[in-house]
């Protein structure tokens, strides 16, 4: 009886024990990160409007290729032959600086992607956390552990300051 007591007692104290060796955890909404970065909005917003202008060569390309073919049918096939490869070449360049802008812009995403992780790193550190997750990779945990809003702001603060996360320095 008195063993099992002593054990109790034991039991009891560890908890207080465990608490100071326990790994302080966080977790970061990167969905929510990339989603409130002004960086991140800057970014989608210089590319927006680069694909518009591309949307709009688009556009004219499809009507003068209407307007090739409704002439192909007047003056006959081999007149379509001879003519074509103009409209290709354009078909050709578009497509290509279609490419171009999708491979800049996520050349530009992942290296503020990128950038954004070593800050995490480094507030962890510095913050005394042993592990910080992706809250998509966490089942529960409770919302004190959310330190979403604070990378966001650090980050913010940072591309504010003119030093953007992608020109960070490795």
């Amino acid at each position: 009886m008195f063993v099992a007591l002593g054990l109790t007692i034991m039991s009891c104290d560890k908890p207080a024990e465990a608490a100071k060796n326990e790994a302080k955890t966080a977790y970061v909404d990167s969905a929510k990160l990339v989603d409130e970065a002004t960086e991140a909005k800057d970014i989608e917003a210089k590319y927006k409007g680069l694909g518009e202008k591309l949307e709009q060569e688009i556009a004219k390309f499809q009507s003068d290729r209407d307007a090739f073919q409704k002439e192909a049918q007047v003056k006959g096939m081999q007149w379509a032959q001879q003519n074509a490869s103009t409209l290709q070449q354009r078909q050709q360049m578009i497509s290509m600086q279609q490419q171009k802008l999708r491979e800049e812009s996520n050349t530009e995403m992942d290296s503020m992607i990128s950038a954004m992780k070593k800050l995490i790193k480094g507030y962890g550190k510095e913050h005394g956390y042993a592990y910080i997750y992706e809250a998509s990779a966490v089942l529960y945990t409770d919302e004190k552990n959310d330190i979403t809003k604070d990378i966001i702001k650090l980050v913010n603060d940072k591309y504010k300051s003119g030093d953007k996360t992608t020109e960070e320095k490795k």
